[in-house]
């Protein structure tokens, strides 16, 4: 099991970003955007390139506090927009953000919204993951095909597993704290990958926080499916009962894990 390093985050924000505007190739911004709702697709490209910026600007700085986030939050009277001037605009700042990364280096210190972190690092892997399932939000909602790179892939999962079993989490989110009761396991397992690739993923909610781990074990519930599928219905992006992915077990407690650790 390897993940990705801090040059591969770097390159992936770039080109996720370049991938997200090729998206928008004709496309309305006007339409709305299913996955994200309240938004449209100007909106949304609005809202990832102002982030792109805000954390280009927190890890020039070495900020030592959040900056003001206001372009990427309030996005009212931003519904349109032409194609042709917002992609190159999303683009450029995934390739700014990048450079600043990496002329920072892993290991800078800068300020970010997770306590004990303090590096340069949290910046790329959560913009990798954040610009890859903005991306998918803006193939669903012009309509075009959306596939990940088997190696984003897996690591945006991992990524979300540990953001997700964070305690921190139960203190922003004490609903959270419902999932936890004996027997409440969950398998992911990713079918169109080779095996050591380990695309298998537990998550055990037996205990008084929630754990997780790559393996293959029996749990209440199994969600069998392609590695981007299941990437998507992890992320709220698609409804693990649409015939994308297999659910085998208790989907009821596949649906309550579900709703309460949406995120992204």
């Amino acid at each position: 099991m390897t993940g990705m390093t801090f040059a591969q985050w770097c390159d992936e924000i770039a080109t996720q970003a370049e991938l997200m505007a090729a998206h928008l190739a004709g496309a309305d911004l006007c339409a709305p955007v299913p996955s994200c709702p309240g938004w449209t697709l100007g909106q949304l490209v609005r809202h990832v390139g102002a982030g792109h910026r805000w954390a280009e600007e927190t890890v020039r700085t070495r900020a030592s506090a959040p900056l003001p986030d206001t372009a990427l939050r309030d996005l009212s009277g931003q519904e349109d927009g032409d194609p042709a001037v917002l992609g190159p605009w999303l683009a450029e700042g995934g390739v700014r953000l990048a450079d600043t990364l990496r002329a920072a280096g892993p290991q800078a210190q800068v300020w970010t919204p997770l306590p004990g972190r303090a590096d340069a690092a949290f910046y790329a892997r959560r913009f990798t993951h954040e610009t890859l399932v903005h991306r998918a939000d803006a193939a669903l909602a012009s309509g075009v095909p959306f596939t990940a790179g088997e190696t984003v892939a897996v690591d945006a999962l991992d990524e979300w597993m540990e953001l997700d079993s964070l305690p921190v989490m139960l203190d922003l989110k004490p609903e959270r704290r419902a999932l936890f009761g004996p027997g409440r396991t969950v398998h992911l397992h990713a079918t169109d990958v080779a095996p050591e690739v380990d695309a298998e993923w537990v998550v055990d909610l037996t205990g008084e926080v929630g754990t997780w781990r790559r393996a293959h074990a029996k749990a209440a519930v199994a969600v069998r499916g392609p590695l981007t599928e299941l990437l998507l219905t992890v992320y709220g992006r698609r409804s693990p009962h649409d015939g994308t992915v297999q659910v085998l077990g208790d989907g009821e407690l596949l649906d309550f894990w579900l709703a309460r650790v949406s995120f992204g």
